[in-house]
């Protein structure tokens, strides 16, 4: 029922008698296969879990990452990310910088995001510097909100005012 494979045998035996081979499948150069301890990758890479800062947890300096952070705790120092999401007891002290930016609990600081959301719990005290924005019924907001078309460089002009053209 089960028979040796013939591409692992070193030297033909007397069944093996013709020495060509007939198969219709083409010859494949050792080097495109797979070693066994060789890593192919065969889908793209899961996205890993966002950092947590627990509710007990003080931290005093600036932070960053390209990934995700989620912030329960306080902070005292800029923040940057690409998900940056304040938790409903967290206190950031500084500036938080990400593409996207949501606020469930309090920043006293400049906030700069491609999308801003202040949720309904959320306390802001500072600038923000935003593409897109929402603000739930019920957030608490002191400051100005300026959109600008990058709000993730800090040199980039606010976007200009549309200008009406009256009809002729």
């Amino acid at each position: 029922m089960f028979s040796k494979s013939k591409i692992n045998d070193g030297a033909p035996t007397s069944a093996d008698a013709p020495t060509t081979t007939t198969s219709a499948a083409p010859a494949v150069p050792s080097s495109s296969v797979p070693k066994p301890n060789e890593f192919k990758a065969s889908a793209p890479k899961a996205k890993p879990p966002a950092s947590t800062l627990s509710a007990d947890l003080h931290v005093t300096g600036n932070m960053k990452t390209t990934g995700d952070i989620q912030v329960e705790g306080t902070v005292e120092g800029d923040i940057r990310a690409h998900l940056c999401t304040i938790g409903e007891s967290a206190t950031i002290k500084g500036e938080v910088i990400a593409d996207d930016v949501v606020v469930n609990g309090r920043i006293v600081g400049r906030v700069r995001g491609l999308k801003v959301r202040l949720t309904s719990t959320a306390r802001v005290e500072g600038d923000i510097i935003h593409k897109t924005i929402a603000i739930e019924s019920g957030a608490h907001f002191e400051g100005s909100v300026q959109r600008q078309d990058d709000p993730l460089n800090p040199s980039a002009k606010a976007a200009p005012a549309a200008k009406s053209n009256p009809a002729s």
